[in-house]
């Protein structure tokens, strides 16, 4: 009877705590280096989510390396008390595969508290390739087999992943030449020193305004709205069909959460997502914010298991690994 009273008195005693989170604090880890494109969602997003959680402050923290896993195992191992939260992308479902010794389990280390957006794609070239729209890049690929470079910001980065899907779909093998980051990816592209990319729009739209690169077509089924891209066909329409890649992001906790932080965590993140600030931010990068079922937690859940099914069929196919 004694050790029942005294279960019932510390029950008590957690439900005044969960109804007053957040009472310091929240740190968002991002396991990629500051200035990124992940990096630029996550501090934008942080601001608005800081107003619906009672403008508590909401600290982005960098813990990069070994393609967003360090960071990610870091968050998997923090205390499960709604204070430290992980926001991160497509890695999240590409890692089981690239990785053979993964040091976290993407689906039952975590909890599911959201998506946030999605970043489309684009295939881009130096200036110097001969082709001005993608009827004749396509072309052009095709005739010069085994003579393409294709440059990548590194293994398991959002623009290595859309090269292998591009490759798969378009049945041509290219050199893939891995940078450590976009920056000198690009560089070297603008340059002519390597022909293609696909990479996210965060990172090439300004390119594209500049006229510094071609700008060839979008990875996603819809054509986008952003003035700069508006004019880009699909990769679906131009023949690629059924090609679709974006680079999500989402908000995971670590496992054993309690609901009650996590239900508040997502009432917060559907808040945000409508924030005017944040909306026009991402409207700017040419991202869409989610709104549909995805940003509830289960949901979320379900869509990362079906992107790891999805993925881990095209690295498999594709032999690369990053270990």
């Amino acid at each position: 009877m004694k050790r029942l009273l005294t279960i019932a008195i510390a029950a008590l005693a957690a439900v005044p705590a969960l109804a007053e989170y957040p009472e310091k604090s929240i740190t968002i880890i991002v396991p990629f280096a500051a200035g990124g494109p992940t990096d630029k969602v996550a501090r934008d997003f942080a601001e608005a989510l800081r107003k619906p959680l009672g403008n508590v402050a909401v600290v982005v923290e960098n813990d990069g390396g070994a393609g967003g896993t360090i960071g990610a195992a870091k968050a998997a191992r923090s205390p499960n008390d709604g204070y430290t939260l992980l926001l991160h992308h497509v890695s999240m479902a590409t890692s089981p595969a690239l990785y053979r010794k993964l040091p976290y389990k993407t689906l039952d280390d975590f909890e599911y508290l959201g998506l946030i957006n999605e970043v489309p794609m684009t295939v881009i070239s130096t200036k110097k390739l001969p082709a001005s729209n993608f009827p004749e890049l396509r072309k052009w690929l095709e005739a010069n087999r085994g003579k393409i470079n294709l440059a990548n910001a590194g293994i398991g980065s959002a623009s290595h992943l859309c090269g292998l899907m591009f490759q798969n779909a378009l049945q041509v093998q290219m050199q893939t030449i891995a940078y450590k980051g976009t920056g000198p990816a690009m560089i070297d592209l603008i340059s002519g020193q390597v022909d293609l990319m696909c990479d996210q729009t965060t990172n090439t739209t300004t390119q594209i305004e500049s006229n510094v690169v071609k700008a060839f077509a979008v990875t996603t089924q819809k054509r986008l709205a952003t003035p700069a891209l508006a004019s880009l066909p699909t990769l679906d329409e131009s023949g690629l069909k059924g090609f679709n890649v974006s680079i999500w992001h989402g908000l995971f906790a670590p496992r054993g959460t309690p609901k009650a932080i996590t239900d508040k965590l997502n009432a917060a993140l559907k808040v945000a997502l409508k924030d005017p600030a944040f909306v026009k931010s991402q409207e700017s990068l040419g991202a869409v914010i989610i709104n549909d079922a995805r940003v509830n937690g289960p949901e979320h859940r379900k869509f990362v298991e079906a992107e790891i099914e999805k993925w881990g069929s095209v690295i498999r196919a594709a032999g690369q690994y990053a270990e």
